[in-house]
């Protein structure tokens, strides 16, 4: 099993590791502080230094309870090798900003009495993301008017927090996840990583997070789409 360091902390940039064993996936190692592809969330890059060379790792993924990183060219490393790991910071930290963004959309969408709709899926990129709805009647008015009220939270400074919760603790909270597979997997899990927006929202998540809203920059609509009847898409930037 791989140690996910960034589920406690996203800002640790830098980490030793040891590394356990490879297949044709990647290599995996004890603990890791690069994010693996998931959840609408890109993996890290960034390298890992080892015997004297960087080796850079350009895909990252989860299988089971291991995390592989597959990296530039071939190296042979032996069990038990120390090596130290350093991501790239400014795409993580942008993934980061991204990631509370959609969560604060989703946060105004859930939480409106105006019943706006149902977010059914998010993408992000470092330098836009994408946020996907069942909405029937979705207009550019309506989106601006999400952005805004995002915007408003956002300069709120709000807290960000990482909680854990037992299994119990988490099925009590309604909406905690709001899709069908998320309640699935809340029933399979013993504890369950919450990301808290204080005063705001709060939800079961595997991502990495800024720990204030602020950080999150201004939000843009930068265009909708229509999808289907009721598939709408709402696409951001961040300044």
């Amino acid at each position: 099993m791989t140690e996910k360091v960034f589920l406690k902390d996203s800002y640790i940039k830098s980490a030793d590791a040891i590394f356990q064993k490879a297949d044709d996936s990647g290599l995996v190692f004890d603990k890791t502080i690069f994010y693996a592809t998931g959840g609408g969330q890109p993996n890290d890059t960034g390298t890992i230094k080892w015997n004297g060379s960087d080796l850079r790792v350009i895909d990252v993924t989860k299988k089971d309870d291991d995390v592989f990183h597959r990296i530039e060219g071939d190296v042979k490393l032996s069990p038990g090798d120390r090596c130290h790991m350093e991501i790239d910071w400014n795409r993580r930290y942008s993934h980061m900003r991204y990631h509370t963004a959609i969560h604060i959309i989703d946060a105004v969408v859930h939480h409106n009495p105006e019943n706006f709709g149902l977010i059914t899926g998010s993408q992000i990129y470092q330098d836009r993301a994408r946020v996907d709805f069942d909405f029937q009647d979705f207009t550019r008015e309506i989106a601006q008017k999400i952005i805004d009220e995002a915007n408003r939270i956002i300069s709120e400074g709000h807290p960000v927090k990482i909680l854990e919760l037992d299994q119990a603790k988490a099925l009590s909270i309604e909406g905690l996840a709001r899709t069908v597979p998320g309640r699935e997997l809340l029933k399979r899990l013993d504890v369950v990583r919450v990301i808290e927006i204080e005063g705001v929202d709060m939800q079961a998540d595997g991502g990495t997070h800024v720990n204030n809203t602020r950080e999150v920059g201004t939000l843009k609509l930068s265009g909708i789409e229509s999808k289907g009847r009721r598939n709408k898409r709402l696409n951001i930037t961040l300044s």
